[in-house]
């Protein structure tokens, strides 16, 4: 493998700025989970402990009406239900549970579509920090709402998330404020472990794991949990056609850069994230890419199947499955990560019955 370099957005502990990253860097990271400073299953078990008093566990059911659709027996981890209606506020939570109160109090600084920012700003509200949130434009109405609603100053720049982390960063830097990166964080990654551990203790026998992908945090967290807790389960990532680069990324083992056409908002990220990536390209077992369409699609059925709303990432998981041909029977874990969908979006999946 040649020595090329790819730019990739640095987490705050090499400065919270734009730079260079090298395929030596990236093979680094590869040789060993432990190479992520703090990113095991332990922190994710200390991370349970952290959250135990602020969240409750999610339900994790039986669909039989999705099990006569897919030919398997499915069970849905339901983080729809989250107090921000995402999975990712798990991540906020730990990572503002471990700040000191110096560094709280000089802030966090982010960029996202909705559902990273609200992770932080809950978690900011908890626990007494500034929180500024960067999202490109247009942004979904409910997510602005939600945000706004947690306490989070609102910043709106550029059209994509590679422009509205730029611009974080440089506020973070400007401020002397924390910069949380979207997915180069050990901390966010293990919070969001904690729902597989909740999952895989409950269910030690799913046979495969179906998480959607935008920057790989809960990708690689479900990685890590089902090496330790259920090795004879298979995680499979996934994500869509119109915005490739976490799943381009895996397959060519390189950091790459792809278009970021999709319109479902949780996936639309244009670059593959070197601690994710690291974490995947040891435990993960396959990637599906899918199309928009059929992630709507999936929405659909998981209302129609499942009384379960779900924004379009939080449906992904299912259309992974539906795009896939897994044996007939196999116990398959969907999580349904989120459920901030907006009125258009709404219209948008309804209109598909038709």
């Amino acid at each position: 493998m040649g020595h090329h370099e790819y730019w990739h957005w640095i987490d705050a502990s090499r400065g919270g700025t734009l730079e260079p990253v090298t395929i030596s860097e990236i093979d680094a990271l590869r040789a060993t989970e432990h190479a992520v400073p703090g990113l095991d299953i332990d922190a994710v078990r200390t991370a349970a402990v952290a959250l135990a008093e602020h969240l409750e566990p999610t339900p994790c059911w039986g669909a039989p009406a999705l099990d006569e659709v897919t030919g398997c027996q499915v069970v849905l981890k339901h983080e729809e239900v989250q107090p921000t209606g995402a999975f990712k506020v798990r991540g906020g939570l730990n990572l503002l549970a471990g700040m000191t109160p110096e560094q709280r109090a000089a802030g966090v600084v982010s960029a996202s579509t909705g559902n990273h920012g609200q992770s932080l700003a809950y978690a900011s509200r908890r626990f007494g920090a500034r929180c500024r949130i960067v999202m490109p434009e247009p942004a979904n109405p409910t997510k602005v709402r939600a945000l706004r609603g947690w306490g989070a100053e609102l910043v709106l720049h550029g059209d994509t998330m590679e422009a509205a982390a730029e611009h974080a960063c440089a506020l973070a830097e400007r401020d002397g404020a924390r910069f949380v990166h979207p997915g180069n964080e050990s901390a966010l990654i293990a919070g969001v472990g904690t729902l597989y551990l909740e999952m895989l203790t409950a269910h030690p026998e799913l046979d495969y794991l179906l998480v959607p992908v935008g920057g790989g945090s809960g990708a690689s967290a479900a990685c890590l949990v089902a090496a330790a807790v259920a090795p004879n389960c298979r995680v499979i990532a996934v994500q869509t056609h119109a915005s490739p680069a976490a799943h381009d990324s895996w397959r060519t083992g390189e950091l790459l850069a792809r278009p970021n056409r999709t319109a479902i908002e949780g996936l639309a990220i244009g670059a593959g994230f070197a601690t994710t990536q690291a974490v995947l390209r040891r435990h993960l077992s396959d990637f599906v890419l899918v199309d928009d369409d059929q992630v709507r699609a999936a929405q659909l059925l998981l209302l129609t199947h499942a009384h379960t709303l779900a924004e379009g990432a939080g449906a992904a998981s299912l259309a992974g499955l539906l795009a896939t041909s897994l044996p007939a029977g196999s116990k398959i874990g969907v999580v349904v990560t989120g459920g901030n969908a907006s009125p258009s979006e709404l219209g948008t999946v309804l209109a598909v019955q038709g």
